[in-house]
């Protein structure tokens, strides 16, 4: 079972009466009259991140994982709250001034605000993050159009190459090793460009997951299909460094997911304004395909034209039935 049959089976008929709730297939709560929009994230220690040997590093990656939720939206996040659990060892007087000063870094450079949270004493490790932000109006998920275009903005794939390294997968320069560990813990949030997506996007949702295993949620309960240009899909010039080097598959790494870019998909009449966009703003926007009838098949065309298989879609939350 997934999470979203769980979901459906057990929780789904909790939220029914509540418009706000978005049917529970959304990343957020929104209240279109109080113009109030809510997203929670849970993290634990060795599925979300790795571990705690530096700690002022994880809690930006989840501070920024948690508002990314929001700005995919469209919207700007303003508040959050936290809670973690852990204990006399995960908490040291000297891990909590690091945490402190990271939460202080990451309040000026997104302009947010702690506004309060929890402690717990526990064996495992973990934090949750609530973020708060206020909009008129919100992208939703499930929203896309027959001959949408499929954008996705920055580069895949980086933060994967970092997150294999700190698992001794890859080894690699020190110069390279640097790069990708950094965009494993600091991914690249496009805030600038929140209030624009409301402009021209159909359908949104932040690359948390993987590409595949999130353009399928986007598309979950619409009867819609897709098809990718691999070679559309933008990494950056150190991962193509890599992948030569090492020999690599770029199929391999574009969808494992931390990406934390936004995807979304807009109509073709909307190519123009989202380029002068993309260039005002100095950020990396790629059109890398197609919303399709549900009649075809979802694919992804190589170089060449020719249909590619992939054997990683990203990552899904199983539980046991």
């Amino acid at each position: 079972m997934h999470e979203f049959q769980l979901i459906e089976k057990y929780f789904l008929k909790l939220a029914k009466k509540n418009k706000s709730s978005l049917n529970l297939n959304d990343d957020v709560f929104f209240d279109k009259s109080k113009k109030l929009v809510i997203s929670i994230d849970t993290y634990v220690e060795g599925v979300h991140f790795v571990n705690f040997k530096k700690p002022e590093l994880v809690i930006k990656k989840i501070i920024r994982s948690s508002i990314s939720d929001l700005i995919c939206k469209g919207v700007k996040p303003k508040y959050y709250f936290i809670s973690g659990a852990g204990n006399k060892d995960t908490f040291l007087p000297k891990i909590l001034k690091k945490i402190s000063k990271s939460l202080k870094e990451e309040q000026k450079k997104f302009d947010i605000s702690l506004c309060g949270g929890d402690t717990v004493l526990s064996k495992k490790l973990s934090f949750s993050i609530t973020s708060v932000g206020f909009s008129k109006k919100i992208i939703f998920r499930n929203n896309a159009k027959i001959n949408d275009d499929i954008y996705v903005t920055g580069n895949l794939g980086d933060s994967s190459v970092g997150l294999n390294i700190l698992k001794k997968r890859i080894t690699t320069s020190n110069d390279l090793t640097k790069y990708f560990i950094n965009k494993y813990y600091l991914p690249d949030l496009k805030l600038k460009l929140a209030e624009k997506l409301l402009s021209f996007a159909n359908t949104s949702i932040d690359l948390s997951d993987g590409l595949i295993t999130d353009l399928e949620k986007l598309l979950n309960r619409q009867k819609l299909s897709y098809k990718l240009y691999l070679n559309s899909i933008p990494i950056s010039q150190n991962l193509k460094k890599l992948l030569d080097l090492k020999k690599l598959s770029k199929l391999s790494f574009i969808s494992q997911g931390d990406d934390y870019q936004i995807l979304f998909t807009a109509n073709s009449s909307k190519s123009r304004i989202i380029a002068k966009i993309s260039k005002s703003l100095g950020i990396k926007i790629s059109k890398i395909g197609k919303i399709c009838s549900y009649s075809q098949n979802p694919e992804i065309i190589d170089q060449k034209g020719k249909k590619i298989a992939i054997k990683n879609k990203g990552y899904y939350h199983n539980f046991k039935s």
